[in-house]
């Protein structure tokens, strides 16, 4: 299949820049999506990207946004809820999980199958399932079952999800789910924000120390999808994509410390302080350290139980290989490298 066109839901994102940037190496014109245009600034200067405002949970929208691509990648989830709800029974109050991890999926699969798109690429979660331990991992892997479906042969029964609207089971898709550990990156959330913590604080008391994490760099996680778009070995399959190096998040907090010269004294929390901690912080005002949701996702290892992908033919990036470059990089000049790259100087 040959992939001229792209569509991005979640472009302006953390990865979905990523994969801008690859897709424009290739010449491959990328349309974007945002609520702001602003919010995708960094992206302005690729020379193939076109930025559309527009609301992708509209389904009219999203059907305009697919005409004239040749296929869609979803990136789109939150970590955090603002709406709470609960995805594990199907007469509880919906969140914001449920509208973006499993509804969005939905209407996606629709709107390609409206506009004859016949290749999806979704970004699912690592150990998301129906039998997760949190409103996260659930709805994640409710959404990943509905791409999963579009990509079966089309028949003639009909199923509903989370009784939710019904749709004919098998749009005959070309799908490809990825399911990542924690990824890390220059721009990343998680070991930035502990790098914050660390620098403000000496002492970090520190809820779920023994939770395991596979860390997987944002170039590696790019470069699996864009390897994957016109690949048809990859159609109908599920990637887990973790680096080479398995941490507790003890461990993680230490490599920072150590990557910024710090030295801070870690108090590891038992179980009963750990869930404290998180309701604590899930009622503290601004961006949310943790939640109790984030308590529960991290009571299952966030790791593979398999090599990354052979299918890519490339090897992952060691976290120690790549995260002193930019996080010990404190003074305004370690950003210029960048910056450079984000105008392809």
């Amino acid at each position: 299949m040959k992939i001229d066109n792209v569509c991005i839901l979640g472009g302006s994102g953390f990865v979905g820049r990523h994969i801008a940037h690859l897709l424009t190496e290739q010449g491959i014109r990328v349309r974007i999506p945002t609520r702001r245009r602003e919010n995708a600034k960094a992206l302005f200067v690729l020379p193939t990207v076109e930025i559309v405002e527009a609301n992708i949970h509209a389904p009219d929208e999203l059907k305009r946004l697919f005409e004239g691509m040749d296929a869609v990648i979803n990136l789109v989830g939150i970590l955090n809820e603002e709406k709470h709800g609960r995805v594990d029974k199907p007469q509880a109050r919906r969140g914001d999980f449920h509208e973006a991890h499993v509804e969005l999926p939905r209407k996606v699969v629709h709107a390609c199958a409206e506009a004859g798109i016949k290749r999806l690429l979704h970004m699912s979660a690592l150990q998301a399932s129906a039998t997760a331990p949190s409103a996260y991992l659930r709805s994640k892997g409710a959404g990943e079952a509905i791409v999963r479906e579009a990509g079966m042969a089309r028949d003639n029964s009909e199923r509903g999800y989370l009784d939710g609207p019904k749709f004919v089971r098998g749009y005959g898709l070309h799908t490809t789910v990825f399911r990542p550990s924690v990824i890390f990156g220059q721009e990343d959330s998680f070991l930035n924000m502990f790098a914050q913590l660390i620098k403000l604080f000496p002492v970090i008391p520190l809820a779920n120390p023994d939770a395991k994490f596979q860390p997987v760099f944002v170039e590696d996680v790019a470069r699996a999808y864009v390897e994957s778009l016109g690949n048809p070995a990859t159609y109908g399959q599920a990637y887990d994509l973790c680096g080479p190096e398995v941490y507790t998040l003890r461990e993680l907090v230490e490599f920072v410390a150590t990557t910024l010269g710090r030295h801070p004294k870690i108090i590891p929390l038992g179980k009963f302080l750990s869930f404290a901690q998180a309701a604590v912080f899930e009622h503290l005002p601004g961006k949310k350290i943790m939640t109790r949701d984030n308590y529960y996702s991290m009571q299952v290892d966030n790791v593979c139980n398999c090599s990354f992908p052979p299918v890519f033919g490339f090897e992952p990036a060691a976290m120690g290989t790549v995260v002193p470059d930019y996080l010990a990089d404190v003074n305004p000049r370690g950003h210029y490298g960048e910056f450079r790259r984000e105008a392809r100087r």
